[in-house]
């Protein structure tokens, strides 16, 4: 059997630079963890934010912290249809030509030009990891998930360094295609 990986399923959510933060929670506002995530230093915070396309709103959708650069709202396939955004596949931070949308927090709201994405599938792993299952940063791999709804899924980016931990993210649309569960495991293979 190939490398193992853990498979996290990654539900819609927001990440928010420090400015925007301000204008939807407050001046000097700081996020407020609730719980943290696999990936070193990363959070999911209490706060949320309703996000707000031409057809629908999805509301109460989580922010995950620490503070980014530059604000993006991470979708699944299916949420950004549901709220009339047509969202492009693309790795976490490349942001531009993405489409925009409004976000609507307790204390303000805020139009963004750009920043609503459907994430690449990717698996983290540090460098050790990486090394251990004989791939690099930026390689494309192909996953294997066993089970009732087995498949495989191409055209996984790797994404490797110290900041990161062994885990693979799928977004909602994709685990479900998959019948993932909390324990759900995927084989790297080339």
């Amino acid at each position: 059997m190939g490398y193992q990986v853990k498979i996290g399923l990654s539900n819609k959510h927001v990440h928010l630079s420090q400015e925007d933060l301000e204008r939807l929670f407050g001046k000097g506002y700081e996020l407020t963890p609730k719980k943290a995530l696999v990936q070193p230093g990363q959070f999911a915070a209490e706060e949320t934010v309703d996000v707000i396309g031409p057809k629908k709103t999805l509301s109460k959708i989580r922010v995950l912290g620490p503070v980014r650069k530059e604000t993006q709202v991470e979708l699944s396939m299916t949420d950004a249809r549901t709220i009339g955004i047509k969202a492009e596949i693309r790795e976490s931070g490349k942001l531009d030509g993405t489409p925009g949308c409004k976000l609507v927090g307790p204390c303000g709201e805020i139009e963004l030009e750009k920043g609503v994405m459907v994430a690449w599938r990717h698996i983290h792993l540090s460098p050790a990891q990486a090394e251990e299952a004989g791939v690099k940063d930026g390689e494309i791999v192909k996953i294997k998930i066993e089970g009732e709804r087995a498949l495989v899924f191409e055209n996984v980016l790797v994404r490797s360094g110290d900041a990161h931990e062994r885990e693979c993210h799928l977004d909602t649309d994709e685990g479900n295609a998959a019948a993932c569960g909390p324990d759900a495991v995927c084989e790297i293979i080339k």
